[in-house]
């Protein structure tokens, strides 16, 4: 289904009109690549992809016990070769210039990668497009590299070296091949997901996407919103929701200063346990499930007992922002039929259906919420306007009688 509107476009980004075709690099004997170790040659590399119109990145990091990505490897390809890039040895800041540049960054799964070039180069790519995100808009639910690289190209890759110590050096030949193998093959397939998208209609929603998830992980890591990522404390109501907010920002804020995995620092047990409890001294904390010894001593107890303090602070949650129990179940019949009936569609559509919308999508344009992803964009196109007519009384779902939903006009 093309985009709805059905002729109504996207303005093209400078680097999506005219993008020419680039070599198929699967269809190398053998796979080459680079190895750069030198500042001096890696700012020779920079000159030259500069005025690329686009080059594939991925990189390589751990983070299993620290808040920030510690990236041990950058690989990069473009027409004219690909190139693995140690951060242990190159300081990777210059590469900003590129970053800012009109040159398109075409990744996969490009999430913690953007944190990985925030965190080193203090910026991120200006232009990205994302092959699982795109994907999603043909018909594959978030596929892993290999998956889509065989979908798309006819062979999967290898999968052997992708939880070994990258930070080790040196990396093995098999490591710097695994490593070189997640760039050579994705602007080929980039050139098949683009025809495939303008065939579709839907390169706009595409790019759309793209550049909102771009945005949306530059601000995700928030301290204030941290709460949102704890399931229980969504639900929680009055000063138990306020305490769980203030905990949860302490809690993000405290594992960015000493660099540890949030839950290393705190629990999300321990977190929704103080907003019920609300302790006020240490006799009370000790008593909170999910404390124990460590979180007893010195600037944790003293920081977790000063943001239940402080929570009664906080400004309310706009009505927008409510995800309490009460609001949810007063929309839960609505919600879960206009979630049944955007699922059929995302499959009439051969999209995935997460892409197409989310359950907290759906409560939030059922509850008219002006943040929804659903009242603008593509989504408000294609999902939004026709439940507002649902919502207004002018539309009803209904069966057919094959047992599909479809949405009706209704006679007043």
């Amino acid at each position: 289904m093309p985009d709805s509107k059905n002729s109504r476009r996207a303005a093209c980004p400078k680097w999506l009109a005219g993008l020419s075709r680039r070599p198929d690099l699967s269809s190398q004997p053998k796979l080459k690549w680079d190895l750069f170790v030198e500042q001096a040659a890696f700012l020779d590399l920079l000159d030259q992809l500069q005025g690329e119109e686009r080059i594939a990145v991925d990189t390589e990091f751990h983070r299993e016990r620290t808040y920030f990505p510690r990236v041990a490897l950058v690989q990069i390809a473009w027409s004219g070769g690909l190139v693995l890039l140690d951060p242990l040895e190159i300081d990777l800041s210059p590469l900003t210039v590129l970053l800012e540049s009109e040159t398109l960054w075409v990744m996969h799964a490009a999430g913690q990668d953007i944190e990985v070039f925030q965190r080193a180069c203090g910026t991120t790519p200006r232009h990205l497009f994302d092959t699982q995100l795109a994907a999603g808009f043909m018909g594959m639910s978030s596929p892993s590299l290999s998956a889509l690289s065989h979908r798309e190209l006819g062979f999967r890759l290898s999968k052997g070296d992708r939880l070994t110590d990258w930070l080790s050096r040196p990396l093995t030949e098999s490591q710097l091949a695994y490593a070189a193998t997640d760039v050579a093959h994705l602007l080929e397939i980039h050139d098949r997901l683009m025809a495939g998208l303008e065939a579709r209609g839907r390169l706009a929603w595409a790019v759309a996407e793209c550049e909102e998830m771009l945005q949306r992980e530059v601000t995700r890591r928030v301290p204030e919103d941290a709460w949102r990522r704890i399931k229980e404390a969504r639900s929680l109501r009055g000063e138990a929701s306020l305490v769980a907010r203030s905990v949860a920002a302490w809690r993000e804020r405290r594992a960015a200063r000493v660099d540890r995995p949030v839950r290393h620092v705190l629990s999300d047990l321990a977190v929704v346990a103080i907003a019920q409890r609300r302790p006020s001294s240490m006799e009370d904390l000790r008593k909170v499930r999910g404390i124990d010894a460590k979180h007893l001593k010195g600037a944790s107890a003293e920081g977790i007992l000063k943001a239940v303090a402080e929570a009664g602070n906080l400004p309310p949650l706009l009505p927008d922002e409510d995800r309490s129990g009460g609001r949810q179940q007063e929309s839960r019949a609505a919600v879960t039929l206009v979630s049944a009936w955007v699922a059929q569609l995302a499959r009439d559509l051969q999209m995935d259906p997460a892409l197409v919308g989310t359950r907290s999508d759906i409560e939030a344009l059922i509850r008219r919420e002006k943040a929804s992803r659903m009242a603008h964009g593509w989504r408000h196109d294609l999902i939004g306007e026709p439940v507002e007519e649902l919502l207004s009384g002018r539309a009803a779902l209904a069966f057919d009688g094959a047992g599909e939903l479809v949405l009706i006009p209704r006679n007043n």
